[in-house]
């Protein structure tokens, strides 16, 4: 066993290091797999050298190998094949998984303490019983044991249940395969799903084992408990389900990123739990951390929506409820030729590129970057211009344009970016659409108002490609279309960038 204290303790400080150097662009990957190499350790640690208290080591090693290939197939397979813009449902689905594992684990851990009289402290009455009972239980003078052993239980249970089903919603919205859905007194119907889940479970930790009523016939706790407290049990896993589901089916698009975030501390949570249940230092110290991360991650990611997470849960903002004035055309636009962006391009002194979800779905990071090269050539200072939540997962962009090899000292954040618009030539803006409206400033009756944007009607020319002058996931109409100098550039991201390209080229 010192032995895999050593181990775990190795493999928490990979954990650690490697979300250090997440932060980084330029050294995640490598940070990705020293955490990953850390786990790998872990678990072969724990399938080798892992006893419990009777010295009783692991066995049907069939099935843990036989999961662990599969799994890792699975694994290995879909991440090949994902395409970038999938990237958002994948992460979103792989979460799920991992509180799917930790609701499981509760589950498990619950039917085990159910059906077997080994690892658990007796509920009193105890002064019948003696200290021990035919050399199998070990009672104590209090069942604050027992008790906490519960409510980790529980807690798993419910978090990882809900960051299951919530997760599985998120991906299936993103892909849009689900919609958003609104009713009238939803939110009251989610407080009252959440308010029986959390019923249920005091209910369940109160009373399960106060309702065992062992009097002389001490085997009677194990079918006392198990009849009791099993119907209870599962009765809490299907409405912590249910409330995963209703959760964030109502909640629109334009929230996902911090939805997203905010289910991953939820799985970390979850993980946590587990890692107090099994007394296993690894496991605690990465749910902690994955935990943390995500927490840290919703606050920052609501600050720059300059939101509450109460909002982003309740106020619906980017569902399909969305219509009314929001969605009417505000006035006239104009359009641009590819040879005149070129030209404008071309001879400009700074251009920023605003990317968003259509670069991603379009697939055009790579042809965005030899547009970029291009125009450098050509002595133009070129720039990229991130907001917080463009895209449909935090640092969506960043990785979109990471996997294009662009420099991460191009990529500017919000705050950044707002400095250097005043003084630039060409603002080229590729499929975002919400993160650059200015009613996020101007109009009050907005439901985007309050929100940091991009502030790109400071440059002295604005180009915006899209596929329509449909709205965005915001489903609300954009003002900066209709501004004297924006020009709007339509048509598929890759396929305008390629001609730009052309054009640039022949300049």
């Amino acid at each position: 066993m010192q032995l895999l204290s050593i181990i775990y303790l190795i493999a928490s400080v990979t954990f650690i290091l490697g979300l250090k150097m997440l932060s980084n662009p330029a050294a995640a990957r490598k940070g990705n797999l020293i955490a990953a190499g850390g786990m790998a350790l872990a678990i072969i640690g724990t399938i080798f050298l892992y006893t419990d208290d009777s010295g009783q080591s692991l066995h049907n090693y069939g099935w843990i190998f036989g999961g662990i290939v599969i799994g890792g197939i699975a694994g290995t397979f879909s991440a090949k094949k994902v395409k970038m813009t999938a990237m958002p449902e994948m992460v979103s689905l792989f979460n799920g998984m991992g509180g799917a594992c930790a609701a499981l684990i509760s589950i498990s851990e619950f039917l085990h303490i159910s059906s077997t009289n080994k690892g658990f402290t007796l509920y009193p009455p105890l002064s019948k019983l003696g200290n021990s009972i035919n050399g199998n239980i070990t009672l104590s003078t209090t069942n604050n044991d027992f008790i906490f052993q519960l409510i980790i239980i529980v807690a798993g249970l419910i978090i990882g249940s809900i960051s299951f089903a919530g997760s599985v919603i998120a991906w299936g919205k993103l892909n849009g395969k689900i919609k958003d859905v609104t009713f009238k007194g939803q939110h009251g119907f989610n407080l009252l799903i959440f308010g029986i889940v959390f019923f249920i479970a005091v209910y369940f930790v109160i009373k399960a084992p106060a309702s065992i009523d062992l009097g002389d016939n001490a085997h009677l706790f194990i079918s006392m408990i198990t009849k009791n407290a099993t119907p209870i049990f599962f009765l809490l896993f299907a409405f912590s389900l249910l409330y995963g589901i209703f959760f964030v089916l109502p909640i629109g698009g334009a929230d996902m990123p911090v939805v997203i975030s905010l289910l991953n501390s939820f799985t970390g949570v979850a993980a946590a739990c587990g890692g107090f249940l099994y007394n296993n230092k690894v496991m605690l110290t990465g749910g902690i951390l994955v935990g943390a991360a995500g927490t840290l991650l919703t606050i920052l990611m609501c600050k720059a929506m300059n939101r509450s997470l109460k909002n982003v849960l309740i106020g619906s903002f980017g569902g399909s409820a969305s219509t009314g004035a929001h969605n009417a055309m505000v006035g006239n636009y104009k359009e641009i030729s590819i040879n005149d962006a070129a030209v404008a391009m071309s001879f400009a002194h700074k251009v920023m590129i605003v990317p968003g979800y259509g670069l991603a779905v379009a697939q055009a990071q790579h042809v965005c970057h030899e547009l970029e090269k291009m125009l450098e050539e050509k002595g133009v200072e070129v720039k990229y211009a991130i907001h917080p939540v463009a895209g449909r997962m935090p640092g969506h962009m960043n990785v979109l344009l990471a996997e294009a090899d662009v420099s991460y000292d191009k990529l500017l954040e919000m705050e950044q970016a707002n400095d250097e618009f005043k003084t630039t030539d060409v603002v080229l803006i590729l499929g975002a659409n919400d993160v650059v409206n200015p009613a996020a400033k101007s109009d009050p009756s907005s439901p985007i108002y309050g929100m940091p944007i991009l502030e790109v009607e400071e440059a002295k020319m604005v180009i915006v490609n899209k596929r329509s002058m449909k709205p965005g996931y915001a489903g609300i109409e954009n003002q900066l279309f209709f501004q004297p100098k924006t020009c709007m550039l339509f048509g598929d991201a890759k396929g305008v960038l390629q001609k730009l390209v052309g054009e640039v080229k022949s300049l």
